[in-house]
């Protein structure tokens, strides 16, 4: 190094050094990168909303798996999943956070598998990382658009990989958060194409022209017949405000998303914040590969059936959930006997 050299490097140096007394000084002590894990929940839990106040590097561990499970009473299914379950786990961001997604494909799998998020911008979303069985890849994206997003695997054939339950949802919070609520919850539609008709007992395989007809015998929420249902009900009290992300894998058919007896204080169609929300609304459309969320004040108690008001999906299909909700009678809001015949559902 010839002394010319050492004399401007030495007065880099020296400025960079002043720099940052002058920030501890002044108490603006340059921050630390922040690195944290994110906290993935399975359906119907939706993590804690993020309480920090500036971006982060954010790993996301995901691991895709194909695992036999339920589909109804009486049976199972060899679902494609990300981290074992359908749909995958519910992630959640702050705009302005570096995803850095480590994707592993368990050595069990027998075939590729990758993660392509609606919410990154680049090739594929990170679709053209493709993983082979027992193998693991990392790759990365910067949040930069808040709003509830879809996720799903973009191996080809990948109508096929969807359909066996391969999606999921991401939400990126914008700067503050969303508005706070008392409950929330992550449902999610979805449809599977097995050979046996709805209800067939037995291990049922995917039917490869049942899908290309789009003619699935199963539309469900969550991955089962009755996933929201019996044990599985979401829960609410009277008084609280109820949040829902509410996603459509496909990948075939829009959900017409109604719960039955509510009306929606506020809709962020398609996912999208940033603008007000809508009001006042009845039913929400989902196409294929989207989301909302809704929220909703819990007036009365009672049980709210979550559906596709696409009826005959609902009642012989599957889109079918409830949710039930405790607290004092409102006479002056609702009041009725029940018949004695069977209603709605």
């Amino acid at each position: 190094m010839n002394r010319k050299t050492a004399a401007v490097t030495a007065a880099v140096v020296t400025a960079l050094i002043s720099i940052v007394a002058i920030h501890i000084v002044r108490g603006q002590a340059p921050e630390v990168a922040l690195e944290v894990a994110a906290i993935l929940t399975p359906p119907p839990l939706t993590p804690p909303p993020v309480e920090r106040n500036r971006a982060a590097t954010v790993l996301v561990s995901l691991e895709t798996t194909e695992v036999k499970g339920r589909l109804a009473n009486d049976v199972t299914y060899k679902f494609w999943t990300f981290n074992g379950t359908v749909p995958g786990p519910f992630i959640r961001v702050r705009v302005g956070d570096t995803l850095r997604i480590r994707l592993k494909n368990a050595k069990s799998s027998m075939n590729w598998h990758s993660v392509n998020f609606h919410a990154a911008t680049g090739p594929g979303g990170g679709g053209s990382v493709q993983v082979a069985p027992g193998e693991e890849k990392d790759f990365q994206w910067k949040a930069m658009h808040p709003g509830l997003f879809v996720y799903h695997c973009m191996t080809p054939h990948v109508p096929i990989h969807i359909a066996n339950g391969m999606y999921g949802l991401i939400l990126v919070e914008p700067e503050g958060g969303l508005p706070p609520v008392d409950r929330e919850y992550y449902v999610m539609q979805g449809e599977f194409y097995t050979k046996g008709r709805t209800l067939e007992a037995g291990l049922q395989p995917f039917d490869v022209t049942k899908a290309h007809a789009e003619r699935p015998e199963y539309v469900v929420f969550n991955g089962s017949m009755d996933s929201l249902l019996n044990d599985g009900a979401l829960k609410g009290r009277v008084g609280e405000t109820v949040r829902l992300f509410v996603g459509n894998g496909g990948p075939t058919f829009t959900s017409s998303f109604h719960v039955v007896g509510a009306v929606f204080d506020a809709v962020y169609a398609n996912g999208a914040i940033g603008h007000p929300p809508q009001q006042n609304v009845q039913m929400i459309t989902i196409p294929t590969g989207s989301a909302a969320i809704v929220d909703f004040k819990l007036h009365v108690p009672g049980r709210f059936f979550l559906v596709d008001h696409t009826y005959f999906r609902s009642h012989e299909k599957g889109t079918l959930g409830a949710l039930d909700v405790t607290g004092p009678f409102v006479p002056s809001i609702f009041s009725a006997k029940p018949g004695n015949g069977q209603w709605g559902h």
